[in-house]
């Protein structure tokens, strides 16, 4: 049995342990106060193997394509950064360094470290990690991004032709792998591991 509090009300209960497929919700408020996620290691392993693979092409390849008056010009994540770089706006250039190619780096990267090391050697350290995880994981302004990109798609539309690049599919892919990489591993898993 296992005693846990709910996030919402803050009920304390007991809990036993999850069959497969199965999730306990709060007697008070009927919120989910625990779900069993099988095979979460190699899902989120899986899904964060391929946004790393798609990380590179997403900030190489060009997110839009924009012609204004006879001006053909291919804008991509990194380019957008020395730009801005380049203009004098260097504290707008590092939060978009940080928001759109380190910050989502080192949560792909701590993922992999959060499923490759195991055992009670490793527990504190992967703590740390998932918890840093969760606290840098707003900071990962992908998809906020993204959707600047597509704003600037409908509302150029009239004085420029914009079309979306190729890196928009990879863009976007690695905005909806992360996301999916980082919700589908169970943070239990670091405290129940024996020595491997």
């Amino acid at each position: 049995m296992n005693v846990i509090a709910c996030e919402t009300c803050g009920l304390v209960q007991q809990l036993a342990n999850l069959p497969p497929r199965h999730y306990a919700q709060c007697a008070r408020c009927d919120s989910i106060l625990q779900r069993h996620r099988p095979n979460s290691r190699a899902r989120t392993a899986a899904l964060a193997f391929a946004a790393l693979c798609l990380y590179v092409p997403a900030n190489i390849y060009p997110i839009m394509v924009m012609e204004y008056m006879g001006r053909h010009t291919e804008n991509t994540v990194w380019g957008g950064v020395k730009a801005l770089y380049k203009d004098h706006m260097w504290y707008v250039a590092a939060i978009i360094f940080a928001a759109s190619i380190l910050v989502p780096l080192l949560k792909l990267l701590g993922l992999f470290f959060l499923v490759v090391n195991r055992g009670q050697r490793w527990q504190k350290t992967r703590t740390w990690i998932y918890k840093a995880i969760c606290q840098i994981g707003p900071w990962a302004m992908l998809d906020v991004f993204l959707l600047s990109v597509l704003v600037a798609l409908v509302r150029f539309g009239r004085f420029a032709t914009v079309i979306p690049g190729p890196g928009i599919i990879a863009f976007a892919s690695v905005v909806v792998l992360t996301i999916l990489a980082s919700s589908s591993f169970d943070p239990r898993l670091i405290w129940k591991e024996k020595n491997s």
